[in-house]
């Protein structure tokens, strides 16, 4: 099953999109971070990881000009955006304060 970006973020269940390069140091020190927010949550949210190198024509389509940036979807609905590493708490407390 191909689900288009629209799909993913169409979801009822909060998504956060990972845009990341796998030559970016920062964006290296997310992965981990990321597993951790998706262990705490579990089913509350789904993580999406997007290779801007990839998905060139995505990431242009979104402004994304540097790696990491995160963006969190409900329904179609972008409800917050950052680039740059925060902590699994930091993390948790957007998506959980802003979907809420």
């Amino acid at each position: 099953m191909n689900n288009t970006f629209q799909d993913i973020i169409d979801s009822e269940k909060p998504v956060l999109i990972d845009f990341f390069a796998t030559w970016c140091g920062p964006c290296q020190m997310l992965g981990p971070i990321l597993k951790q927010v998706k262990d705490s949550l579990g089913d509350r949210v789904s993580i999406i990881k997007i290779d801007v190198d990839k998905n060139q024509e995505l990431a242009s389509m979104h402004n994304v000009r540097g790696v990491p940036t995160m963006m969190l979807y409900q329904r179609g609905e972008q409800l917050w955006r950052q680039s740059g590493v925060l902590s699994k708490e930091e993390i948790i407390k957007v998506i959980l304060d802003k979907t809420n």
